[in-house]
């Protein structure tokens, strides 16, 4: 009989907290774990091409399931791949926990092979609990503990395993001096604000006559509370772009996502406001919140660290976000006054007629918000969707009609391109019965979504359901870092660092085994969908679209760019020719609109 060891401790632990798979990529300072997950069988290994898209799948995980993601990497370079996912989980609030080998104990300060200080690597990225394990006894408390961490503080938690340590044998629990014995559980609790600050809340809510609410992903279990609140308050709904699955594109009062990124019906929204109620929403986007001094605003957010961090608020409400809206709601005023809710309503539509228009707009060869805007009658009403950063994003943003219930999610506040295929990969591995759609940018692509897309091939005859379409919006240019500099530095489109190389992603999938549809004409968008979402197996949908179509701001920050736009434009001549002509039609558009 094999001799239970320590690393057979920490697959026990895992199991003990109801880790369904642990993702990573093996190599020597994690052979003895590798070694007891065999033996054990479960949780499943979820092999990656690289350690850093195994831990976006742990932090997609997390973000899909609501459970704690975790990835496992070998020592040094290893480590320092799960640098990018961590700080996702990190930035977005999502728990994960990272296990990484180590050089034995003996070795470490002798500068050898793979030796770095992976405490101080972490340092802050894990701020909230980073620990060694230096003795078998210690492992049950520190893992309980990055566990309990990830899940109390919504971010990364970093255990690092020393080889050595991972091969002594398992200890009993004892009783002793020295000896910490922990329970592997936790349980959130109920947070509420107290009755008087609720009443303060409703008498800043009550007194505003244009009420605006601002959500993000903290009210994700709170929609049907966030629209209660707004019906009473004759209020419109802005979202951040993580809150963007959880309210319905399709109500009337819904304004879409905020921001640069976002709609012209939420710049409406904030700007005109003069009561803000945010829920859930760290969202950084500032510039487009209503100025200081125009909107008396009252924040709630189960995080006490988020109140009042981006606009000044008057009321605080340290609370979940659904047992304190429930809380609010009798102590606010039904508003006979709809007028202010018939404004935002009518920008509701206004913006999508203006985006429908947008999507019609002829494009060389195709223009990629058509491509999104085909896709949103055509998603599955069960379908999973990750979406990739760059471009890609704002037709997500403006163009995606979820329907209620389907997830969505993206790197959203690190911003960091590659993970689509993988947040993917996690979404299909926790719940194969259902399809999955990514979207991504060819730059993403070739970042990291190629590499994954050897795992889908892998895979997939293993899912109930075989359907996972990558859509790869091709425009062999970084699009977004492209319109960036045209908008914020007035310089021209440098070639030798936006232009990317051709790749056949349709051909390539073919070579995977899966299936690759590559669409040039616009008018096959529709059939091209309609085929991927029925397909036997994975697709690759390769769309070619056009670089020149602008991201421009929602007006009247997107006014304000536009002498940035045009002066950068005209240093490029002719190769500017066709993204100046879009620009101006865009602008057009948005202007015959807003004087209508």
């Amino acid at each position: 009989m094999t001799e239970r060891l320590a690393a057979d401790l920490v697959v026990e632990r895992l199991r003990t907290w109801g880790v369904p798979r642990v993702f990573g990529y093996s190599g020597d300072g994690i052979n003895a774990l590798m070694g007891a997950l065999r033996r054990a069988g479960e949780p499943a290994f979820v092999q990656a091409r690289h350690e850093e898209a195994a831990a976006f799948m742990a932090v997609g995980h997390a973000k899909y399931t609501g459970e704690v993601g975790v990835v496992v990497s070998t020592q040094g370079p290893g480590a320092v791949h799960l640098l990018n996912g961590l700080y996702d989980a990190k930035l977005d609030g999502v728990p994960v926990v990272a296990l990484m080998g180590q050089q034995q104990r003996t070795v470490l300060g002798s500068e050898y092979q793979q030796e770095i200080d992976l405490l101080s690597l972490v340092k802050d990225v894990a701020a909230q609990f980073a620990q060694t394990v230096t003795t078998a006894e210690q492992l049950p408390l520190v893992l309980d503990r990055a566990f309990r961490t990830a899940l109390a503080t919504r971010s990364p938690a970093v255990v690092v395993l020393p080889h050595d340590v991972q091969q002594l044998p398992a200890p009993e629990p004892e009783q002793s001096h020295g000896v910490v014995v922990t329970a592997p559980t936790w349980r959130p609790g109920r947070l509420l604000p107290h009755d008087e600050d609720l009443r303060a809340a409703a008498d800043v809510l009550n007194a505003g006559r244009k009420v605006a609410l601002l959500v993000g992903q903290g009210a994700r279990s709170a929609g049907d509370e966030v629209l209660a609140v707004a019906d009473r308050l004759g209020a419109g709904v802005a979202t951040s772009l993580l809150g963007k699955p959880y309210l319905d594109d399709a109500h009337p009062a819904v304004a879409g996502v905020m921001g640069h990124l976002g709609t012209t019906a939420s710049a409406h929204l904030l700007g005109g406001c003069d009561t803000l109620l945010v829920v859930g929403s760290n969202d950084p986007w500032t510039e487009y919140y209503p100025p200081p001094g125009q909107a008396r605003a009252v924040q709630i957010d189960l995080d006490g660290r988020h109140l009042g961090n981006r606009y000044p608020v008057e009321v605080a409400l340290p609370g979940d976000a659904a047992e304190t809206l429930r809380a609010l709601l009798p102590l606010l005023d039904e508003r006979a006054d709809r007028e202010w809710r018939e404004q935002v309503e009518a920008a509701v539509r206004s913006w999508h007629d203006l985006s429908a228009e947008r999507a019609a707009t002829p494009a060389d060869p195709v223009n990629p918000e058509r491509v999104v805007a085909e896709l949103s009658p055509r998603l599955p009403a069960d379908a999973q969707v990750a979406v990739d950063v760059g471009s890609v994003t704002y037709w997500y943003a403006r163009q995606l009609r979820l329907p209620p219930g389907v997830p969505a999610h993206l790197s959203s506040t690190l911003a960091s391109m590659g993970c689509a295929v993988p947040y993917g990969l996690a979404a299909k591995l926790a719940r194969p019965d259902r399809p999955v759609v990514a979207l991504s940018g060819d730059g993403a692509m070739q970042m990291l979504g190629n590499g994954e897309l050897v795992t889908v091939a892998h895979r997939w005859r293993q899912w109930a359901d075989p359907r996972f379409v990558v859509c790869v919006l091709v425009n062999r240019d970084l699009a977004e870092v492209t319109w960036e500099q045209r908008e914020m530095e007035g310089d021209p489109r440098f070639d030798e660092s936006q232009a990317l190389p051709d790749f056949p992603y349709a051909g390539y999938a073919d070579l995977l085994g899966l299936t690759g549809i590559r669409v040039e004409v616009p008018d096959e968008l529709g059939s091209a969908w309609e085929r991927a979402l029925a397909a036997d197996r994975p697709v690759v949908l390769e769309v070619r679209v056009d670089p020149d179509v602008p991201l421009l701001p929602p007006f009247p920050s997107g006014a304000e760019k536009l002498e940035s736009f045009r002066s950068a434009l005209s240093q490029e001549g002719p190769s500017g020719t066709g993204a100046r002509a879009l620009l101006d039609t865009y602008a057009d558009q948005e202007e015959r609109r807003r004087s209508s």
